[in-house]
This record gives C-alpha cells, sequence and structure tokens, in this order.
C-alpha cells in the first residue's frame, strides 16, 4: 500500500475536484491490474454472471418484501426534520463511471453545505470524512445509520446494475482523485452495499490505507463463496451497530 496521503489529500473536496476530472483519471486507470489472472478464466466469468444474476433477484425480491418497511421509514424522515426522504449520493461506480444512488436522508437537509466547518473533527486518516457525533445527523438519522437502515434503497442500484450486493464501496469523485493509483483500483470490480470494510468493525477502521487494503483483498480473493460469507456475516455486523455512525 502506498505511504501516507500528501497535506492536499486533506482538502480534496475544497480544490474544484470535479467529476470530470475523475472520470478522465478513470480512463487512464489500469484496471485490469487489480484482478487475479485467474479473472481471464472462463470460471471468473461464469462466477461474474451468476453474482449479477443473483443480485438482481435479491434486490427485487428484497424491494418487494421490504416495501412496507420503506413507507413507514420514509413517513418517519418527513416527520422527523424538514427536508427530501432520500439523499442524492452522486458517486464512482464501476471502473470510475459515476452513478446516482440513494439513501433515506439521515442528516439535515443542509448537510453538504456544513461539512468544510466540521473539517477539523474528522476522525478517519486519509480522504474519507467520519464523524462519530457528527452535529448534522438527525436523531432518526442516528438510528437508522446505527443499523443501516438508510442503506436499504441501495437495493435499487443493484438492481439497475450500478451496485452489487457484495462489493467495495463508492467513493465520491473528489474521494476518487484524492486516492493513491492503487487505490483507485478497489472500483475494478463493481461497488457493493456491503464488504470485508463492513463487516470488519466498519467506521472503528480509523485508517483509509486499512480499508483500502481490505477492498483489494476482497478483488484478489473473490469467489461467489466468498460473497456467501460476506453476506452471511454483514447481518450479525449489522444488528450489532459496532462501528456505524
Amino acid at each position: 500500500m502506498s505511504q501516507p496521503y500528501p497535506a492536499v489529500a486533506q482538502a480534496f473536496d475544497r480544490a474544484p475536484a470535479t467529476e470530470e476530472q475523475a472520470v478522465r483519471i478513470a480512463a487512464q486507470t489500469p484496471w485490469v491490474s487489480a484482478l487475479p489472472a485467474r479473472a481471464a478464466g472462463w470460471e471468473w466469468r461464469t462466477q461474474q454472471r451468476v453474482k449479477r444474476v443473483a443480485d438482481i433477484v435479491l434486490a427485487a425480491a428484497g424491494l418487494i418484501v421490504l416495501a412496507p418497511l420503506f413507507a413507514v421509514l420514509a413517513m418517519c424522515v418527513a416527520l422527523d426534520s424538514p427536508g427530501p426522504l432520500l439523499y442524492r449520493w452522486r458517486v464512482m461506480g464501476y471502473r470510475g463511471r459515476p452513478f446516482t444512488g440513494y439513501k433515506f436522508r439521515t442528516m439535515v437537509a443542509e448537510a453538504d453545505l456544513l461539512k468544510e466547518g466540521l473539517r477539523h473533527l474528522n476522525e478517519m486518516h486519509g480522504p474519507v470524512f467520519k464523524i462519530r457525533n457528527d452535529p448534522r445527523v438527525t436523531r432518526l438519522g442516528r438510528f437508522m445509520r446505527t443499523y443501516s437502515l438508510d442503506e436499504l434503497p441501495q437495493l435499487w442500484s443493484v438492481l439497475v446494475g450500478h451496485m452489487s450486493l457484495v462489493g467495495p464501496r463508492p467513493p465520491s469523485a473528489g474521494e476518487f482523485l484524492s486516492f493513491t493509483p492503487e487505490q483507485r483500483l478497489k472500483l475494478a470490480v463493481r461497488p457493493g452495499i456491503t464488504c470485508l470494510w463492513q463487516v470488519s468493525g466498519r467506521a472503528n477502521i480509523k485508517s483509509f490505507d486499512e480499508w483500502a487494503r481490505l477492498d483489494l483483498k476482497y478483488i484478489a480473493e473473490w469467489s461467489l463463496w466468498l460473497d456467501v460469507k460476506l453476506l452471511a456475516r454483514t447481518v450479525p455486523a449489522v444488528l450489532g451497530g459496532g462501528g456505524a455512525y
């Protein structure tokens, strides 16, 4: 893994870091270099197709079965604080292709405008912003974040193919620009809702170097069985609420 971030990484979204810049860098990234040699074989390609079918079936089933919960959560968000029900999440996807995902809103409506004033409280080392007691988070939002209920709308992103159930977490364009060249390779596969980071302590892991290392480890060791194990580990990790904020 590369050495500590340059100082500019601490202000990754203060500069005019644009999606267009990120896309240009993504176009020059050697994505294949992140994949294991076996990715060129038929077994890997076949398992990837099975993974995509499983994503579609499970995401569709989840959206249908959880529809009543979606309605209740949406009503609670509306009653808890003024603002939109969903947060539009603009991030970099598979091999640097941008997309808009959706989460239930867990912060005050003007949260993005308040972020810069809280920069000095960031508890993560590297181009990721996390505060344990973020004052922008609403009362309901804190509860939803603890149990990852805010992430349920991402099942739609899985259904349409922007995400997978399992895969590295997608970064914003600003974060992507602040990654080292090696860390950008975590988008060599489709990003996911859960991942090794999710089941290994989430925000309790304070170093983004370690987070990125886990993502690259996932890519190197990927198999359908690994995805099954990570999905199984996600349930107790989410119910336990550890490292979620």
